[in-house]
């Protein structure tokens, strides 16, 4: 299925612009890119917060998303940004988490994870990981329910997600209600998944953009297939959360993303997925500016209320 007009129409106004690819471009100057980018406004929330968090060697900041409403404990949702594990910020996805705090009814925790290349694979993984611990440990503080908290994340926020839930799942904990991955990066750049030469160029997100931000997060390709990197690659995924998988139909990581999920229903794990057709990578951030993204965001909205029986 081709791009919903809407889409169409918005990225060839992205393309008129003429800017240079991100693979003639250093990791300061793609950044200040994003950065200046056009933002949309998020939803209002009650109050907003910007708290530190204890990892190895440091901290890392985090902003906290209070929704209106009454209640002593909400559920928590733990949010980590795409970016290719080099780009944007809590400022780029600020929008997102407002929705989410808004629209769901729950406490966001967003988390600002140190990233590539000066802090390349795993740091991210280690951060992201000792975020969700840190978060669930002082839950009652935040006013979050420790029994109700999920993880999620979109692109290479959702490939953190899985790893972290991953990881949790075999290093000890905390619990986890649900994992929320929107478009993951699932698997090796490598693998030759069909949708890298479907969605190649023109799409959005570009099969050398992904190949500039793989050689940025793990330069060295024999560490590519670990799965902490690659959770597609993991041994088993049994025993992982009910997990929210939502892919755009017009993705180069739309058939990793979609693997992904094909091995969560085959080993049994409670399993919400759907395909968007018409849909581009990074889309959950026009939520609210383009018509057609809405189907996309309200099925995140309504998975996570269910989740958290609200």
């Amino acid at each position: 299925m081709p791009l919903h007009p809407e889409i169409a129409a918005d990225l060839a106004v992205v393309a008129a612009r003429g800017e240079p690819p991100l693979k003639e471009l250093s990791a300061q100057a793609a950044r200040a890119r994003a950065e200046a980018g056009p933002r949309v406004a998020g939803a209002p929330v009650r109050a907003v917060e910007t708290i530190a968090l204890p990892v190895e060697s440091g901290s890392i900041a985090a902003r906290l998303y209070r929704p209106f409403g009454d209640g002593d404990a909400l559920p928590g949702i733990v949010y980590i940004h795409g970016g290719g594990w080099v780009l944007c910020s809590l400022d780029t996805h600020d929008n997102i988490c407002r929705n989410l705090a808004a629209s769901v009814g729950a406490v966001v925790v967003s988390i600002d994870y140190r990233m590539a290349p000066e802090h390349r694979f795993p740091v991210a993984s280690d951060d992201c990981l000792a975020a969700v611990r840190w978060v669930a440990g002082h839950a009652s503080g935040l006013g979050i329910d420790p029994a109700r908290l999920i993880l999620g994340g979109d692109s290479a926020g959702g490939n953190l997600s899985a790893v972290t839930a991953l990881r949790i799942r075999d290093e000890g904990g905390p619990a986890l209600a649900g994992e929320m991955l929107l478009y993951p990066v699932t698997d090796d750049i490598a693998a030759g998944h069909p949708s890298y030469g479907e969605f190649a160029d023109g799409f959005g997100l570009t099969a050398d953009d992904m190949a500039w931000f793989w050689d940025h997060y793990v330069p060295d390709p024999a560490e590519r297939g670990h799965p902490h990197a690659s959770p597609l690659r993991a041994e088993s995924l049994a025993g992982l959360p009910p997990t929210l998988l939502l892919t755009a139909g017009c993705d180069v990581l739309r058939d990793e993303g979609e693997a992904y999920a094909g091995r969560l229903a085959a080993v049994g794990v409670t399993l919400d997925f759907r395909r968007y057709e018409g849909l581009h990578h990074g889309c959950a951030g026009d939520y609210g500016r383009l018509k057609a993204v809405a189907p996309f965001f309200e099925h995140v909205v309504a998975w996570a209320r269910a989740i958290f029986r609200l």
